[in-house]
């Protein structure tokens, strides 16, 4: 009999969720692993706030509902506040694989140490997109380029700048989503970046993006460690 894992994600805002239910929950329903987007949320709020005084009670409240439940987190670094565990580590640090090690590093100590009875050691994954989820979009320029209806050599210069779509960095004018926003007052998170990630596929996205990869590549290893 295959062992199977079940996993929430919690996640930002809107956009993430759609992105996991359409492109992540099919592919790893496959390998029988069902993943549930859940977004952020506060009483009379939803995603945008992610300071960890508030994403950690969500957190703690999903580790307590399943004990066999997996959880994970998928959150843009670009909108972390300065309470969020690693960050600061993070900023002094020269690239994205860097950072992104720092910041999952202590976020996982950090919520261990707040839930220790959960055991949050095994079953907590997180997952901090660098430097935003739109950065993804950045995998194959000509199909960007195509939806966006500008030459496809303006997303290659960007790409070929920073070194690769998770190196695109978090400065207020040219994070992922503001060079979007420059290149065509026609974005939309939602459904132009769904659309523009639908025509790539998931392949070509890890193939481009390997913090991305990295941690698709752990979820889709969950029902091994079910056999342990």
């Amino acid at each position: 009999m295959n062992e199977s894992a079940e996993i929430v994600a919690l996640v930002e805002g809107k956009t993430e969720g759609i992105f996991i239910s359409k492109l992540l929950a099919p592919h790893l329903a496959r390998l029988n692993v069902y993943m549930t987007p859940i977004i952020i949320s506060k009483p009379g709020e939803k995603g945008g706030d992610v300071r960890f005084g508030r994403v950690k009670n969500d957190i703690g409240l999903h580790l307590k509902q399943r004990t066999g439940t997996y959880l994970t987190l998928f959150m843009d670094y670009y909108g972390l506040k300065t309470d969020w565990p690693g960050l600061d580590d993070a900023r002094k640090r020269p690239c994205a694989k860097d950072r992104a090690e720092a910041v999952n590093r202590a976020t996982r100590n950090a919520v261990c140490r707040l839930f220790p009875e959960r055991r949050a050691e095994r079953r907590f994954i997180p997952y901090v997109a660098m430097h935003e989820f739109e950065a993804l979009l950045f995998s194959a320029p000509e199909i960007l380029a195509s939806r966006l209806q500008v030459k496809p050599a303006l997303i290659a210069n960007i790409v070929a700048k920073c070194g690769s779509p998770e190196e695109i960095d978090d400065s207020p004018d040219t994070a992922p989503s503001k060079r979007l926003i420059q290149l065509s007052n026609g974005f939309r998170k939602t459904t132009t970046g769904i659309a523009v990630a639908e025509d790539i596929g998931l392949s070509a996205i890890r193939a481009r993006c390997p913090l991305f990869d990295e941690w698709l590549t752990a979820i889709e290893r969950l029902p091994e460690s079910e056999t342990d």
